[in-house]
């Protein structure tokens, strides 16, 4: 081959090879970046519409929450951290009893009233 077969005018020079890895490189950081902020701000679908499902959650560090978990009829509270999964309380009665009535009060108040109960009369 040539020198000038490889020129500034073909496909396989330097500057195409370089703006063709820049370009890869831009659009492998796109798709982590949007996989990250949708990890973050978790966008995943939650609840279900099968016997098991998220009722609601409440982060209560950077990496723990406090999850309320329907199970057909039941209900469960559970928290969740990177040391694993752990049930809280057994909930007897539900927290939110219908959907309804469920938006006039927040989870994270319904649940400091439930626990604030819970450790009042444990004492």
């Amino acid at each position: 081959m040539s020198p000038t077969a490889l020129g500034a005018g073909s496909p396989l020079s330097i500057g195409s090879l370089v703006q063709a890895t820049f370009s890869l490189a831009l659009v492998l950081a796109a798709i982590l970046g949007v996989a990250w902020v949708l990890k973050r701000a978790r966008l995943a679908p939650r609840g279900g519409r099968g016997a098991i499902g998220v009722i609601d959650q409440l982060a209560i560090g950077p990496r723990e929450r406090v999850m309320l978990l329907r199970v057909g009829e039941a209900q469960l509270l559970l928290g969740v951290g990177p040391s694993g999964i752990v049930g809280l309380v057994p909930l007897a009665t539900p927290l939110m009893a219908d959907a309804a009535a469920a938006p006039s009060q927040p989870f994270a108040e319904r649940l400091r009233e439930f626990l604030g109960r819970n450790a009042g009369s444990a004492g």
